[in-house]
């Protein structure tokens, strides 16, 4: 994590989490060091009860190693990774988990099959939410992990997701970007055509809650001067909440672009599934699942309010 100044936000939002009761969360093959250290330090702060899903012998042994006392925290043995999922989707199925993690796994062996047995009628999603020392307040980035090519239809659904999220954390009528490499519909650019009738979709109220403007390049969502020198009039300029990326290519790349290159911070989420699903990249540090955590406990006990 950054420092406190630029930390502030995000610490912000684990400090309100502390306010409700800790989560009950499986952790999918959870004998990694930085899945263990993150998942045992929710559990410490208050946040989380885990419940560790693995190699029993391996996870005892990591977690003597990292100095953390697993008395009162369970473990669920378990001889494959494959084994691991099914566990972690039992518990949830039978009410003994509020939420899922991803430990040491591809996303793919975790979520084909927790898209199998715990979906809801909703669209499931990832969100992150980004904090940048270089910008005023959180960036929701969306879909970086599950969403591969959405079509117009998709890309609605994933867009009220990350509204109702930021919603529940606080931003009453986030502002949205629908992201593209230019300012103006082209229809060889197939992303503009979806920008721009997902602006006129959100005027409609077939996307509530939100100011949605498109297409827009990167820089002019981020920068008011930026818009105001290309002539761009959008009032998600220079204020925005929530970056549409046009696939999970682009919203991925840009996600590790701020993290590795402008010193993001950056929590990552599933939603629309039965249960909030952490999924943060094998190389997160410890101090990201611990911000994920919060966000889960956060979207499991916050109810949206539907009014403007």
């Amino acid at each position: 994590m950054n420092d406190a100044t630029t930390s502030s936000r995000l610490q912000d939002l684990v400090e309100r989490a502390r306010a409700f009761p800790p989560l009950r969360i499986a952790v999918v093959n959870a004998e990694e060091a930085h899945v263990l250290q993150g998942m045992l330090e929710a559990r410490d702060e208050g946040l989380a009860l885990p419940i560790l899903i693995g190699d029993a012998d391996g996870i005892r042994r990591r977690c003597e190693k990292l100095g953390f006392d697993l008395d009162g925290t369970d473990i669920v043995d378990a001889g494959s990774e494959a084994a691991a999922v099914e566990q972690g989707i039992a518990l949830v199925e039978r009410g003994d988990a509020e939420a899922l993690a991803k430990g040491w796994i591809h996303t793919d062996a975790l979520m084909h099959p927790v898209l199998e047995h715990l979906r809801t009628g909703k669209r499931v999603s990832h969100v992150f939410v980004c904090e940048l020392p270089t910008y005023p307040k959180l960036l929701f980035i969306t879909d970086a992990a599950i969403n591969i090519a959405p079509d117009l239809a998709t890309k609605a659904q994933i867009l009220q997701n990350a509204v109702d999220l930021a919603r529940r954390l606080g931003v009453k009528r986030p502002k949205a970007a629908a992201l593209s490499a230019v300012e103006v519909v082209k229809p060889a650019i197939a992303s503009t055509i979806d920008a721009a009738c997902l602006s006129k979709m959100a005027e409609r109220g077939q996307i509530r809650h939100a100011i949605v403007d498109g297409p827009l390049a990167f820089d002019n969502t981020i920068s008011a001067e930026a818009a105001r020198i290309k002539h761009i009039h959008s009032p998600v300029s220079g204020d925005v909440d929530i970056l549409l990326a046009p696939d999970l290519n682009a919203a991925n790349i840009l996600a590790k672009d701020l993290e590795y290159l402008a010193g993001a911070t950056l929590a990552g989420i599933v939603i629309g599934a039965r249960v909030p699903i952490l999924l943060p990249s094998r190389s997160d540090p410890p101090e990201a699942r611990l911000i994920a955590t919060a966000l889960a406990v956060l979207v499991h006990h916050l109810e949206n309010d539907d009014h403007d």
